[in-house]
């Protein structure tokens, strides 16, 4: 009963990312920005990819996968932060709170396992060229992305049942812009030890991708150190440096962020948050698409079909 009674009436207060309200003004304007060019930019991925059939390969529908997510991944937060603005508030209740906290869990590790399968993807193609339909069929491509969201909604499910089940009391600040695992930990008057256990343990899954990353880049100089063409080293690496350049920007925000005790989480945190959340989705068509002469080509093509339409 008392945990009913606590869904129906707490809400929290979401801080933001800065305690200033000049600042706030400025953080508003900024988000206003980055969200729609984030729609805009993901979904000019995902459209000519569909429409160009020279793109119709395993590559491609890794990468409209990703912006798929992408999409979604700021659309959990960032229209939550814009309306409070807006409305001048910054309230959001015990159920929004643990909804949003269980989509960023699962489209967040979802996110992770589509760039391990793009790494393993680019590995194939490099290493073994002549059995790479073979390897990266149709099928398989699917049964990647549709593991991806399993073991994402997998993972986000006991995180949020096992916060959902906490007591808060007292302080119902959130020291960010959205509801985090670490700080609405840091806000439970309950005994939350198997809680950080269980975080740091998610955690550990979230990485696995970036394990299997490295091994398959490991894989992939292994095999073009071995060609004596400077030729074939350079094209190895503009096909994999997007790809690259997007995996140090997200896990080099997200382990900044959680690779450390809980009780160092303070507001300021907030600000590293925005880069895994909101800057990256936003960079993520501009870094394939300005690399990649093939998407350059399949954008061009797009825009002259509308025009000329």
């Amino acid at each position: 009963m008392r945990e009913e009674n606590q869904s129906s009436t707490l809400n929290f207060i979401l801080l933001g990312i800065t305690s200033q309200q000049e600042q706030e003004d400025v953080v508003f304007i900024l988000f206003l920005f980055i969200y729609p060019t984030t729609l805009i930019g993901n979904l000019l991925i995902i459209l000519a990819i569909r429409s160009d059939v020279r793109l119709h390969n395993p590559m491609y529908f890794f990468l409209a996968s990703l912006s798929f997510v992408d999409i979604l991944f700021s659309s959990v937060t960032i229209p939550k932060m814009l309306a409070n603005h807006l409305l001048g508030s910054k309230a959001i209740s015990f159920g929004g709170c643990l909804t949003q906290m269980y989509f960023m869990i699962a489209l967040g590790n979802t996110d992770s396992y589509i760039l391990a399968a793009m790494a393993y993807d680019r590995a194939m193609a490099i290493s073994r060229p002549l059995h790479y339909t073979t390897i990266i069929s149709l099928r398989s491509c699917v049964l990647f992305v549709v593991g991806s969201w399993v073991i994402g909604n997998t993972n986000a499910l006991p995180h949020t049942l096992l916060t959902a089940s906490l007591s808060f009391c007292g302080n119902q600040e959130v020291a960010n812009f959205y509801c985090d695992i670490s700080p609405l930990l840091k806000l439970s008057c309950s005994d939350i030890h198997f809680n950080v256990k269980m975080m740091y343990l998610g955690v550990g899954v979230f990485c696995v991708p970036l394990i299997c990353i490295i091994i398959s880049y490991i894989w992939v100089f292994s095999t073009v150190l071995r060609v004596p063409s400077t030729k074939g080293v350079r094209k190895a690496f503009s096909t994999c440096g997007s790809h690259l350049t997007v995996v140090f920007l997200y896990y080099g925000t997200v382990m900044g962020m959680y690779f450390r005790p809980l009780t160092s989480y303070s507001l300021k945190d907030a600000v590293i948050t925005v880069m895994y959340v909101a800057v990256t989705p936003m960079l993520n068509p501009f870094i394939y698409s300005l690399r990649n002469r093939d998407m350059k080509a399949a954008l061009g093509k797009f825009f002259s079909k509308r025009i000329s339409s």
